[in-house]
């Protein structure tokens, strides 16, 4: 029964104090979010910890959201300023603590010794994009949102985010390709 009930008619019973909503809202969009944390370049544990502090958002600016609007748009409008946040508190703590030999990251020989599978070479790649090639991707490709929601989203045209996708794709293959 609760599938029929639409993300915008349960926010707006969460915004009028109903929070027992926000249970529904948690298990239609939780696993997603992680996943949009997981591929902007995140641990699993920063991935956890951003989506459970995206809820909290979401409960504490619930007054914010508008009738009428998209609930998936506010959600991941709310998800791309705290994964803003969380890179700038990031730089912010490595500027304040930078130690070279902490930062140094060894990959792990196990399984891996003549060569990875497309799916790794994949995901090599894909760290390498720019952040904003990352999201734009990640927010089309992985969690599916139309080109007028991205637009909505980081406040550019639909020719904008479409030329923007073309090349962080075109980007992704030359990368990708080089590795092969």
């Amino acid at each position: 029964m609760n599938d029929f009930i639409t993300d915008e008619a349960v926010m707006m019973n969460i915004k009028k104090g109903n929070l027992s909503g926000m249970t529904l809202l948690f298990e239609r969009y939780h696993l997603r979010l992680y996943n949009f944390f997981l591929k902007m370049g995140l641990s699993n544990d920063e991935s956890q910890d951003l989506t459970q502090n995206l809820f909290y958002r979401m409960i504490k600016y619930r007054n914010s959201y508008r009738e009428g609007s998209s609930v998936k748009s506010w959600i991941y409008q709310i998800a791309r300023n705290l994964h803003t946040d969380f890179r700038k508190q990031q730089k912010k703590d490595e500027e304040m603590f930078f130690h070279s030999d902490d930062c140094t990251y060894v990959p792990s020989d196990s399984g891996c010794s003549y060569g990875e599978d497309e799916f790794e070479r994949l995901n090599k790649a894909f760290s390498e994009l720019s952040d904003s090639q990352k999201e734009i991707l990640v927010l089309s490709r992985y969690q599916g949102l139309k080109y007028e929601e991205i637009s909505k989203l980081i406040n550019q045209s639909v020719p904008a985010i479409k030329v923007a996708v073309h090349r962080a794709i075109r980007h992704l293959r030359v990368i990708y390709m080089k590795q092969i």
